[in-house]
């Protein structure tokens, strides 16, 4: 039982948490291209995809409890705590931070810019999306790395 809690984990990781991390660094794309539907769709996985990432924990949080005696893997492990916070960082992040922006930019996309106007090279929330989601992936990265080496 323990395998397949283990599987369910990893494979969730690859795909759930790879596009959450993914997701807002496309929608940066369409952004610049002032596609608003695409982005609002765009805005709607990646928040989609954070939810889910939960399930994630939990098959972790399995699999841990599901650990070897002789592994010695405990919650209080520093690399499990680590691995917490910084997933509970990049979910806050993208959730708080993230999808708000992506939405944002989608309805200012759709609204277009003001008459007599020039479209702004970035629209508004660009950097926002962009410092959001660079974040957020080099924090699960960094839970990934913590998962693999065990220090």
């Amino acid at each position: 039982m323990g395998e397949i809690i283990n599987i369910l984990h990893v494979v969730g990781a690859v795909f759930v948490v790879g596009p959450m991390a993914i997701l807002p660094m496309t929608a940066m794309r369409s952004v610049r291209a002032g596609n608003a539907a695409q982005v609002a769709t765009l805005a709607k996985s990646t928040n989609l995809f954070s939810l889910l990432s939960v399930l994630v924990v939990v098959f972790g949080f399995g699999a841990l409890s599901m650990a070897k005696k002789e592994d010695n893997y405990s919650f209080s492990s520093t690399w499990v705590l680590l691995s917490i916070i910084f997933y509970l960082a990049a979910i806050a992040i993208s959730l708080f931070v993230v999808v708000p922006a992506l939405r944002s930019a989608s309805e200012a996309l759709e609204d277009g810019p003001a008459e007599g106007e020039a479209a702004p090279a970035k629209p508004s929330g660009y950097a926002k999306i962009a410092a959001g989601s660079g974040v957020v992936a080099i924090l699960l990265v960094a839970v990934t790395v913590l998962m693999v080496w065990k220090p």
